[in-house]
């Protein structure tokens, strides 16, 4: 009598499924930690703000906060806020004693006027930003100067800066005057983190798209497979989605930027070459494949 047969091992296929899982669960908590981290961090720089001027107690307090960058028109816009205090404010310093004008560095583009008695509302003025070229975006920088005088009733009085920034697409670097009584800063404009991630990422989707679109040519030529119309579809889909893809860049950076010469541009050159390649290659495997058939 022939002996039994073993009967086959089950398979673990509980244990292979952890093995997967667990270390996806790791690589999540992971990407979500540091995410937290750098939101957070940005978060606080966008919070931050910064002193510099006098800290008499009659004095003029200016908030002064960027509310958005147009590196495309080399300028930025500020609101700001002014604060009489101490005895050169009344009604807890919404309104100055006497005729108030608060000039401005030479990049700001217009000086700020407020009449004696009434009540001070934020203004928004332009400041010119020099030091870049938006054609370098993401990684383009800006420079630029704020600084504030007071003249109450004709006569100068000292002010306070109080700076912060507010756009989501930059980030400011703030360097204060060496001497720590004038109310001016240097600023140094850069794309944000988020901002300079999300481009990067942009670029390396690119190319994977345009590389993923080349093995695909690779194999329907090799193995000449003639016009596969799925394919084709795939690959002519592919080259309009990146330009769509490009243009949903942050801060809706010009043609020619560093991003289109490092991703962009030779993706859709790869892609639609690959393209004409495989409906070339294509159409001579279809009709050599139509002249062998018998008649």
């Amino acid at each position: 009598m022939a002996p039994p047969t073993p009967s086959p091992r089950p398979r673990r296929s509980g244990s292979s499924l952890l093995l997967v899982l667990i270390p996806l669960a790791v690589l999540i908590l992971v990407a979500v930690s540091v995410g937290s981290w750098l939101q957070y961090t940005e978060r606080q720089a966008k919070d931050t703000v910064h002193p510099a001027g006098s800290r008499a107690v009659d004095r003029v307090d200016v908030r002064a906060t960027v509310q958005s960058v147009d590196a495309a028109a080399g300028e930025l816009v500020l609101r700001v806020g002014v604060n009489p205090r101490g005895a050169l404010g009344e009604e807890k310093g919404t309104a100055p004693v006497a005729d108030l004008s608060l000039q401005t560095s030479v990049a700001t583009l217009s000086d700020l006027a407020f009449e004696a008695h009434e009540r001070l509302a934020p203004q928004d003025v332009r400041v010119a930003i020099t030091g870049g070229s938006i054609s370098d975006y993401p990684f383009d920088t800006y420079d630029t100067d704020i600084e504030f005088w007071a003249m109450l009733g004709g006569e100068p009085v000292p002010v306070r800066l109080l700076f912060s920034n507010a756009d989501t697409l930059f980030s400011v670097s703030v360097t204060p005057p060496p001497s720590g009584q004038e109310a001016a800063v240097a600023l140094k404009l850069s794309r944000s983190g988020s901002l300079l991630t999300f481009a990067v990422f942009m670029m390396v989707a690119m190319w994977a798209l345009a590389s993923s679109v080349l093995l695909g040519a690779w194999y329907l030529t090799t193995r000449r497979q003639g016009l596969v119309w799925p394919a084709l579809a795939w690959m002519a889909a592919t080259l309009f989605a990146l330009a769509a893809f490009r243009n949903t860049a942050p801060g809706a950076p010009p043609i020619g930027c560093v991003m289109d010469w490092f991703a962009f541009f030779w993706a859709e050159a790869v892609v639609a070459l690959c393209l004409i390649v495989v409906v070339t290659f294509g159409i001579r495997t279809a009709l050599r494949a139509a002249d062998t058939q018998p008649a």
